[in-house]
């Protein structure tokens, strides 16, 4: 099969992997509608506050295992700069996702998932800085944006070079553009912390 036909395909096979959202399917097994519950968002954090720390555990684990699976898709088929590209392309499934009217997450979990198999070390120290963070600040978003600017730093650390960058450059800025909405609540001090909302 011609590379050029081979790309498309895992880059396409990528993106409708992305797009099978656990942030949704996890609550509505729970018998949740997520979009309205909490922020709306179909997130882990937003399933923490509505459900808890067993479903948002399933939800992380599930969303990061999808960039885990683009990325070895990627660079076991091509390379690893299209490993990289199939990383942006699950994490834009995941934000736009034709499974769900296209009403998705913010891609964090999904990008250190894809960084964790092509920067192994560097991608779990990530994981280990977003996961400290989350602990002691309580605030998901400023951790997620911390792991974004880390991004690419970690792809060079592993020793990527070229077009690998520059997909791990995209999909960084991908996820940091998600975070829009978030960096303004960040800045004005009204950014909310994770906690289980009360029920009942």
């Amino acid at each position: 099969m011609p590379e050029p036909v081979t790309v498309a395909l895992v880059l396409v096979a990528s993106y409708l992997a992305g797009g099978v959202d656990f942030g949704v399917i996890v609550p509505r097994i729970m018998g949740v509608d997520i979009y309205s519950a909490g922020s709306g968002n179909p997130g882990t954090s937003n399933v923490f506050r509505s459900l808890g720390k067993g479903p948002a555990l399933l939800v992380m684990v599930g969303d990061a295992a999808k960039g885990l699976g683009a990325a070895a898709l990627g660079s076991l088929v091509v390379s690893d700069a299209v490993g990289f590209a199939c990383v942006l392309a699950a994490v834009v499934g995941h934000i736009l996702p034709v499974w769900h009217r296209f009403k998705g997450g913010r891609g964090v979990a999904t990008a250190i998932g894809g960084l964790a198999w092509l920067a192994p070390w560097p991608g779990l120290i990530i994981a280990a800085v977003w996961l400290s963070i989350v602990v002691v600040l309580k605030i998901a978003s400023a951790a997620s944006l911390l792991a974004m600017i880390l991004y690419v730093p970690a792809a060079v650390l592993q020793g990527h070079r070229g077009w690998a960058l520059v997909w791990a450059g995209l999909t960084a800025a991908v996820v940091i553009v998600r975070h829009s909405a978030n960096i303004r609540r960040l800045l004005s001090g009204a950014e909310r912390r994770i906690a289980r909302e009360a029920t009942g």
